[in-house]
């Protein structure tokens, strides 16, 4: 059974910067496109950033060069790290996981991912 667990979210002002981590068990990060999500309230669930099986990355406009997504095979973490967090990014943030090699086409359709954590929250105040 594979469980993802995040952790690392809060609350920052803006301009603040956080690192969010996502623990699985049951699966292994190294092969498949796997990636980070948000949803704000009363807004859709979008994308974030994803990483493929070779380490490419994608990134949301909102989010590039803010944002920076990466794998710790060794540890078998998904991670993310935020900085110069904006209010806009108050949101509950949520890591995915694919079953399959897909490529980074498909990097933010929420279909494609069979795997969620229960997310963690993140708050910037201005």
């Amino acid at each position: 059974q594979v469980q993802l667990v995040e952790s690392g979210g809060g609350s920052v002002q803006a301009g603040g910067s956080l690192r969010l981590s996502c623990a699985a068990s049951g699966y292994t990060y190294s092969s498949n496109l796997v990636g980070w999500f948000r949803q704000a309230p009363g807004k859709e669930r979008e994308g974030v950033a994803a990483i493929d099986g070779d380490g490419s990355t994608s990134y949301a406009d909102s989010v590039k060069g803010r944002f920076t997504i990466s794998k710790d095979n060794a540890k078998n973490t998904l991670n993310l790290r935020m900085n110069s967090l904006k209010p806009e990014d108050t949101a509950m943030y949520y890591c995915a996981a694919t079953s399959r090699r897909y490529g980074l086409w498909d990097a933010f359709s929420l279909q494609k991912y069979n795997y969620w954590g229960q997310g963690t929250q993140v708050t910037v105040s201005s």
